[in-house]
């Protein structure tokens, strides 16, 4: 058995349009001997979204995920910043409001035989890999040295008291920990908390496309010649919307953006052609 094992939420992006968030989950829990526990059936976190239609639903969902987690004795992590802030939201407001949780749990009896007792946490990765693991634990495990400049971006849903593990929740600094843990230069710039304004790239996305450039300029004008990730949701606007953010904002955009889960695999060793790749995005980008 794994010396770590968590009930695992990917989060809805890692099953489908970031997959490459998975294989490099696959990589360091191999590496760091963690057990990725399936949570099998586990529904959408609502991502910010489901809450303002139905919020009742979206508390129900997450409960029943937590629900699975604590059958199986497991904490749950995950690897967005998105699903960490939203989950451990509903998670506080169930185990503050006890008629809540006793409405909620008549709800899951009643469907799926299960309870929601508040005896798990909601993780995120890179608290796991802080707290639980241990950086002098990581710094043994590095292969590839991250050697370049490279700003974390937290992702502003999980910096929030009791979503942010011990860190600081105004000035957090266990991605800039971890970075220097990796071989890299760990780059502070004011951009690393704010929101990029996903979901409200959906209804207002100029304010959300500036949003996104401003905190892309900014780690590039502090030196950053990559960017790494904590939140899979926020990436789609970092990276995919990257040059119409330029466009509409007429800011300096032009930066390599990865994820949190493969700037730490591929400095373990796992999938060195990636690292190559992304070798040869921050000698063309980066500068």
């Amino acid at each position: 058995m794994a010396r770590h094992r968590y009930a695992y939420f990917p989060g809805c992006v890692t099953l489908g349009s970031a997959r490459e968030v998975q294989d490099a989950m696959d990589g360091l829990a191999r590496i760091l001997d963690i057990e990725l526990v399936p949570l099998k059936g586990a529904s959408c976190c609502g991502a910010g979204v489901m809450k303002q239609a139905n919020w009742e639903l979206q508390i129900a969902l997450n409960a029943r995920t937590f629900a699975q987690a604590e059958a199986q004795g497991l904490d749950v992590l995950t690897p967005c910043a998105s699903c960490q802030g939203n989950m451990s939201e509903d998670f506080m407001r169930l185990t503050d409001d006890e008629a809540l949780r006793e409405r909620v749990n008549e709800q899951l009896e009643a469907i799926s035989g299960i309870r929601f007792e508040g005896t798990m946490r909601m993780r995120h990765l890179l608290h796991v890999l802080v707290d639980d693991i241990g950086l002098d634990v990581v710094a043994t495990k590095v292969k590839n040295p991250i050697d370049f400049p490279v700003a974390g971006y937290y992702g502003a849903p999980m910096q929030q008291d009791g979503a942010c593990g011990d860190d600081d929740v105004y000035d957090p600094q266990y991605f800039e920990q971890l970075i220097e843990v990796l071989g890299g230069s760990a780059v502070n710039y004011d951009g690393r908390t704010q929101s990029v304004g996903f979901p409200g790239l959906l209804a207002e996305e100029e304010s959300a496309l500036r949003m996104t450039a401003a905190v892309i300029s900014d780690a590039k004008s502090e030196g950053a010649m990559v960017m790494a990730s904590a939140c899979p949701l926020s990436h789609i606007n970092l990276d995919t919307y990257q040059v119409k953010a330029g466009r509409v904002s007429g800011e300096d955009t032009d930066l390599p953006v990865i994820h949190l889960p493969e700037l730490v695999a591929w400095a373990l060793g796992h999938d060195k052609s990636r690292l190559a790749y992304l070798k040869t995005r921050v000698l063309v980008m980066g500068d």
